[in-house]
């Protein structure tokens, strides 16, 4: 049976871009609905992401700060330690955060649709919802925040037992003793370094020369030192030929040049595509680009003048904080209110094992712009802080105008990065010089100082 409502904007997806797309066409007074296919709302982001991958990791630093002091404890995983014990709280987690979400959603008066969502046209949606009903729902514009999937490779057979992709890798039921993980970008440097701190034996494989290469390679170099002193190995340069289980015991990956590296697990983390499987975009007009995206314009409009997009479906930088941003002002788009361009001074957090963060330029986008730029740098060991806490292994970077004064990036690897990062995105976003961090004064001991000490760095580092 089917039945037929109007609003101003529907959002389909209810994860981070999806939420904030709602509550700001619902603040502007608008008739909005909110269409999400799972029974939970939060996306990806709470439910197979974010926070259950950032919950493994805090108990994984746990587990290595304990490690770390093996004069006091004395301490080890059991080998069939199960998977549920060590994101024991995470459900605890999602519960609360889903239910601020439901508060937040019931609170702006936006109505709530669980179904699978299909585009019949580009005013028109159908949704399947649950027990066999189907409704149709049409609005004068539509925002997509369906979020992505993980890309599956060709060569690589994802069976969610012994081969796993990102969306999967948590479901395993106990910590593997060996594990390989293919890839080099964000989710394969978070979850290698994760379960390399876990006591796992983890062998991380890419065909390039580093791992997270759109970072400064300063940044790359600390982390890659770190991942093998915790007694991973990362092979890098090299393509796979094939990932298949033996049928017993392991997974073999054959790598070009007839190398085989075994394990009992595997990760497959070869990137993300949007998620708009059932979504029958093309029939509102729409299509994915070569990169499996939505592409929009600054707006975040589509090729189609009522339908918006946001968050992951539409590409990097694939952050939560960026996509809360764009799914505003999707809403602010079409609204007719017009934003500008989105700022460029959003910080980018790796939740790796150690942390990395960066914001505004990197050097070489420097040099790139301005020449014979200064750089300064801190390193964590020479901080008391850093010391105090067994955070030495890490490094802040400052990159200066060549004059030494104008602030142009900030870049961080270490335990506290995404935190810290903060502090200079306030900086480049007020225009402060560098100048700034040696006239004030930070608290001791802190790892804040290390912007001081970077400042010192440059500024000795000036033409007299």
């Amino acid at each position: 049976m089917s039945s037929e409502q109007q609003y101003d904007i529907i959002v389909v997806g209810s994860g981070p871009a999806g939420q904030k797309a709602a509550v700001q066409a619902a603040k502007a007074g608008k008739r909005v609905a909110m269409i999400e296919g799972d029974k939970v709302l939060g996306g990806a982001c709470v439910h197979r992401g974010t926070i259950p991958s950032k919950t493994l990791r805090e108990n994984a630093l746990r587990i290595a700060h304990l490690r770390g002091h093996a004069e006091i404890f004395s301490f080890s995983l059991r080998p069939d330690t199960e998977m549920a014990a060590l994101i024991d709280n995470m459900h605890s987690v999602i519960k609360a955060h889903d239910d601020y979400i439901h508060k937040q959603i019931a609170r702006n008066k936006i109505e709530r649709v669980h179904g699978r969502a299909s585009f019949v046209d580009n005013k028109t949606l159908k949704v399947d919802m649950p027990g066999g009903q189907q409704q149709t729902f049409k609005a004068d514009y539509f925002v997509i925040a369906t979020g992505s999937i993980p890309r599956h490779v060709d060569n690589i057979e994802v069976d969610h037992e012994y081969i796993y992709d990102s969306d999967s890798i948590l479901s395993m039921m106990y910590l593997p003793q060996t594990l390989t993980v293919l890839g080099g970008g964000v989710i394969a440097s978070e979850y290698a370094s994760i379960f390399a701190s876990l006591g796992v034996r983890v062998t991380m494989i890419d065909r390039y020369p580093r791992p997270l290469g759109f970072l400064d390679a300063d940044l790359t170099d600390r982390f890659v030192h770190a991942f093998e002193a915790s007694g991973a190995q990362f092979i890098p340069n090299v393509k796979v030929n094939r990932v298949y289980w033996d049928g017993v015991s392991q997974v073999i990956t054959e790598l070009e040049g007839g190398r085989i590296v075994r394990s009992e697990k595997l990760l497959s983390a070869a990137g993300r595509v949007a998620n708009v499987e059932g979504l029958c975009i093309e029939n509102a007009g729409l299509s994915l680009n070569e990169r499996g995206i939505i592409p929009v314009d600054k707006h975040c409009k589509t090729a189609v003048d009522n339908i918006y997009a946001a968050g992951d479906v539409i590409g990097p930088p694939s952050l939560a904080s960026a996509s809360m941003e764009q799914g505003r002002r999707a809403c602010l788009g079409a609204l007719g209110i017009d934003l500008g361009e989105m700022t460029d001074m959003i910080p980018s957090g790796i939740y790796a094992i150690p942390e990395l963060s960066t914001v505004g330029m990197n050097e070489q986008q420097a040099r790139d712009s301005y020449g014979d730029v200064i750089v300064g740098y801190a390193r964590f060991e020479e901080i008391a802080r850093g010391q105090i806490s067994g955070v030495q292994d890490g490094l802040l970077k400052l990159i200066a105008c060549p004059k030494g004064k104008k602030l142009l990036g900030v870049a961080i690897v270490g335990e506290g990065a995404t935190e810290l990062i903060h502090i200079g995105q306030m900086a480049l976003l007020s225009n402060m010089e560098v100048d700034g961090f040696v006239e004030n004064i930070f608290n001791f001991p802190t790892l804040a100082e290390a912007y001081r000490v970077a400042a010192l760095h440059i500024a000795g580092q000036r033409a007299s």
